[in-house]
């Protein structure tokens, strides 16, 4: 059992954190309400609600690698997938989907940085799960169709609240404001049975300060992959003030979900025989007949709440104080076949030891906290305080609801109570100096203190605190007036999550992140060049192996590296045709890896680390033959990539090539319509056959000879995705 204690030291320092933390949120606070009576200030409304996001977003002046993405770019293919889905062609991205259509479970890596790795902020508030550090998108189905704007930034990035980027980090700005009164109704309709029915309204400000908005959204698809059905539900609720130098938004918003499993995936063979295939819920019942499960299910539901108050204090300072609290409650069901009784705490009836059984793993969890910021700008210097300070309590607990043969014991009582808490609470200042006319410098620096606690048979009893200090500084220096040269340097360091405490006894991770950007913009061509190095030490690498669940296995590796050339463009060849490529060349290496084969350990000397493909490229080529008609030719490459850290051939995802594409026309009738948008999405329009993501494992098969001979075994699942498929959509809006 793994047993890790805090001493008194460490306790001192997580509640002097916590002090300055609270004395923080009341200074924010304060400043808050002085400014009702003492600030007269012009400045245009609009601009606060960017104050929600302005503590970790970045500029053009920042020395950080970035994309943005807005409602503008995203409502043209926003018909039912997922945000993952919509930023598939940004710079360095990969996406997966268990489904293969972009429906319920999807996933998105970065650098080849997996999605734990992904610091994601909604409003500036931690999205991650806490213990897993995943974003689960099917928990919150549509959410595309709440957001304003989303930044992505490539590597450390600048300071954010939750868990620490490794790889990206992931920053989204919910709807703003509407002036004025607004509906909107949106269908869209496609393959596999995919279907989606959004209302959006707003009642614009009412007496000039206050509105109201909201959206509901049903989403239902039957998948690609034989029963990954979806069936999908979400709302987003907006209550917003508006004053001379204030806003204030109160946000509730949430999802529930009911997908049926598909994250067993399948071996090469049914992969070239049966791709659709999806052994979740099989089992053979009384006759000896092969049948399936029909409620082998993940169901959660997850509802958020969020209160933002920004205020412009003065000409120069801006403040922004948030709370929030997130509630989560679900489960997953599946059969199990030849059960012992004794792992589920049922007492058999007779001599009987093992029956066939239904179970549930539930999570039943709260997250809540405050964000805080003020930001200070003038013309020569722009700096930022802030932080934030989490708390996250979740219950784990399985019942049995079913079992073919009878037990003394009661079914629905628990099996297994487990409980896990977490503390995560940050400080960070950072800031933009002008030196010179044309050279700026950059400053970021973040304490971040976090306490978990777990007790699980799997996790063992854990207690462990964890205190970091992550520096960033960086030049940004104008060649001209079209023309922008940078490079940074950036700290980062993150903690184990449940999943890596259950496998052994994981060290907590650091990153270096070396970046060299040249960035240009002229009226036609806009382009960015960037080369990176982050060397890693103890990196939490994917081992390619999934524990029972689905969950991907990791391991410290030692010392690792990634280092890359990211390039991206938008150019626009004529008046109505424009194209935006990108390509990332890279290599990604464990040094001197170690692994076992037959029973010796050797070493393999430099080797691929799992899930990072070389080459990724990207491009979308957009074409206006007439007012309101555009045709987009979406284009994306991902290079061969190892799903194991030993360069097994078995272990190789192939590289793929697929094309989209995207069709719009929006008119603007003279009545009833504000404007009606059609739209038409073909995905795979080759129809090729490709897999993006997939697990590896590798185990001991000893033949009991006399000495025994240790043989290692290897083996590959894949998640196959979708051939030629489509998505239609219309919106009405009024």
């Amino acid at each position: 059992m793994n047993t890790i204690s805090v001493s008194k030291s460490q306790s001192s320092k997580v509640s002097n954190f916590k002090n300055l933390t609270y004395y923080m949120s009341f200074v924010f606070l304060l400043a808050s309400f002085i400014s009702f009576s003492q600030v007269k200030d012009t400045t245009k409304v609009n601009l606060l609600d960017e104050v929600l996001v302005s503590a970790v977003r970045v500029t053009s002046k920042t020395p950080v690698s970035f994309s943005n993405l807005d409602k503008k770019e995203i409502k043209f293919r926003n018909l039912g997938q997922d945000i993952p889905i919509l930023m598939n062609y940004l710079p360095s991205v990969v996406t997966t989907s268990d489904a293969g259509n972009g429906v319920g479970y999807t996933g998105i890596r970065v650098r080849g940085s997996d999605a734990t790795r992904v610091n994601v902020t909604i409003n500036g508030i931690p999205y991650n799960d806490s213990e897993s550090h995943g974003t689960y998108w099917v928990d919150m189905p549509d959410f595309a169709s709440s957001v304003e704007s989303l930044q992505l930034q490539r590597g450390v990035g600048t300071s954010t609240n939750g868990a620490g980027a490794f790889g990206a980090s992931l920053n989204m700005l919910t709807d703003s404001y509407a002036k004025e009164s607004n509906g909107e109704i949106s269908n869209s309709f496609g393959s596999f049975n995919t279907r989606k029915h959004t209302v959006k309204f707003s009642t614009g400000l009412i007496n000039d300060h206050f509105e109201l908005a909201g959206r509901l959204s049903a989403l239902k698809s039957d998948g690609y992959i034989d029963r990954a059905s979806s069936d999908l539900k979400s709302y987003f609720l907006q209550g917003t003030y508006v004053g001379k130098t204030t806003l204030i938004k109160a946000l509730a918003f949430g999802g529930k979900e009911k997908t049926y499993q598909s994250w067993n995936g399948i071996d090469e063979a049914t992969l070239n025989s049966d791709r659709t295939f999806n052994s979740a819920g099989i089992f053979t019942d009384e006759f000896g007949n092969t049948r399936y499960y029909d409620n082998e299910t993940d169901n959660y539901q997850q509802d958020h709440y969020q209160l933002h108050w920004n205020e412009k204090v003065s000409k120069n300072w801006d403040t922004n104080l948030a709370f929030h609290y997130t509630k989560g409650k679900g489960y997953y069901e599946n059969y199990k076949e030849d059960a012992d009784f004794a792992d589920y705490g049922l007492q058999p009836v007779g001599a009987i030891t093992t029956t066939d059984l239904i179970r549930q793993k539930w999570l039943d969890n709260d997250f809540y906290g405050t964000t805080f910021s003020a930001n200070y700008a003038d013309e020569k210097l722009d700096v930022i305080f802030g932080g934030g300070y989490n708390k996250y309590e979740g219950d784990h607990f399985g019942k049995v609801i079913w079992a073919r043969y009878a037990s003394q014991s009661e079914l629905g009582d628990h099996y297994y109570d487990d409980f896990a808490s977490k503390t995560d609470g940050n400080v960070f200042a950072k800031a933009n100096y002008q030196i010179t006319e044309k050279l700026s410098l950059f400053g970021d620096l973040q304490l971040r203190n976090v306490h978990y606690k777990a007790n699980s048979p799997e996790t063992g009893f854990v207690n462990d605190t964890f205190n970091f200090f992550n520096p960033k500084a960086g030049l940004n220096f104008d060649i001209n007036a079209k023309s922008k040269l940078y490079f940074s340097y950036a700290r980062a360091n993150r903690e184990p999550n449940r999943t890596d405490y259950e496998n052994g006894s994981p060290r907590p991770e650091k990153l270096d992140d070396f970046e060299l950007g040249l960035r240009h913009a002229s009226a036609k061509v806009k382009w960015n060049a960037n080369i990176y190095y982050m060397g890693y030490k103890d990196q939490l690498i994917l081992t390619g192996e999934l524990d029972d669940v689905g969950s991907p296995i990791r391991k410290n590796s030692g010392d690792s590296y990634r280092l890359g050339l990211e390039i991206d463009a938008t150019i626009a060849v004529l008046d109505n045709l424009i194209i935006r490529p990108n390509v990332t060349i890279s290599t990604n290496k464990n040094k001197d890896f170690y692994f076992k084969r037959d029973g010796v350990l050797s070493s393999l000397g430099d080797t691929n680390i799992a899930y990072s493909p070389n080459f990724i490229a990207g491009n979308i080529v957009t074409f206006m033959p007439i007012n309101n008609l555009q045709v987009s030719l979406l284009s994306k490459i991902v290079g061969d990539q190892y799903m194991g850290n030993i360069d097994s051939e078995a272990s190789k995802l192939k590289a793929y090539y697929v094309n989209d594409i995207n069709v719009s026309y929006e008119f603007k009738p003279k009545a009833i319509f504000k404007s009606v948008l059609l739209s038409g999405l073909v995905n795979n329009i080759f129809d090729y056959k490709y897999v993006s993501n997939g697990y590896f494992y590798t185990y001991d098969d000893d033949d009991y000879s006399n000495p025994p001979a240790i043989t290692t075994i290897e083996g590959a699942g894949y998640y196959p995705q979708a051939g030629i498929n489509f998505l239609v959509g219309l919106t009405l809006k009024f």
